[in-house]
């Protein structure tokens, strides 16, 4: 999977890969990249790092496919992106974000996208693979029990759902921009849990914000300004004093990257 020379503007009357996903994610005009070009071996996680603004999440867009580069080309197995149908593209691709959207219905159709032909057994075995069995179970009706409309969910709660989905759909390419850290330590050492198998056969970008995030990542891309400043090996990178990111490990990456 990599980026070829990729440029990319935000233009209120553009067309993306899929508009209707641009409107409800409130995309517009904003991040631009530049000349972006990067390879991620399959297996291997990419952590993305910058300020805000940078074109991080451009970046994840491209890949999802809400728009197409106006220059250049994202590429997936050695296939444009543009020559892959969006369904197609959508089973190969999984994407969770901070922000989670729940349907007003049930917590089966919640993880299943109304997908009836998921048997219960399938979302049995992921959800105690996340350990929220025990919970789904307490709810007053289990699978069955209405979310979003009778049934308040933690942040927690709703990110865990969120990897639940991701392992439903069993995509090769995950892109997670990391959750909020406003977790109780129980809850978050379930997301860590979660993210560690997520990741455990698959190749990954993530949004990295903090320090723990990084470590997971096999290679580091810096992005200012939407153009890559810095790409390569996570060792590699923090062991060389000359590094932006070895400079961001000693700043404090929260701290620099605020």
């Amino acid at each position: 999977m990599g980026f070829q020379e990729v440029s990319f503007q935000y233009d209120d009357n553009q067309n993306s890969g899929n508009g209707a996903i641009g409107e409800l994610n409130g995309l517009g005009q904003g991040n631009a990249l530049t000349g972006v070009s990067f390879e991620i071996q399959p297996g291997r996680v990419l952590g993305v790092l910058g300020r805000t603004g940078s074109g991080k999440s451009t970046l994840t867009r491209l890949l999802f496919r809400l728009y197409d580069p106006n220059l250049g080309s994202v590429r997936l197995g050695g296939v444009n992106l543009r020559e892959v149908r969006l369904d197609d593209l959508r089973q190969r691709v999984a994407m969770v974000t901070q922000e989670v959207q729940l349907f007003q219905a049930t917590l089966r159709d919640n993880l299943t996208f109304f997908n009836r032909a998921i048997p219960d057994e399938r979302l049995e075995l992921v959800l105690k693979q996340l350990r929220l069995w025990e919970w789904a179970q307490s709810l007053p009706n289990g699978l069955d029990t209405p979310l979003a409309g009778g049934q308040s969910l933690s942040a927690g709660e709703t990110q865990l759902l969120a990897f639940a989905r991701v392992f439903l759909k069993d995509p090769g390419l995950v892109i997670l921009d990391e959750a909020s850290s406003r977790l109780d330590p129980a809850t978050e050492t379930l997301m860590e849990r979660a993210v560690d198998r997520l990741f455990a056969e698959r190749t990954g970008v993530v949004i990295a914000h903090r320090l723990k995030t990084v470590q997971r990542a096999d290679d580091i891309l810096i992005l200012e300004g939407g153009c890559v400043v810095e790409y390569g090996p996570r060792a590699t990178l923090a062991s060389d004093p000359t590094s932006r990111f070895y400079h961001l490990l000693q700043t404090g990456l929260e701290e620099a990257l605020a």
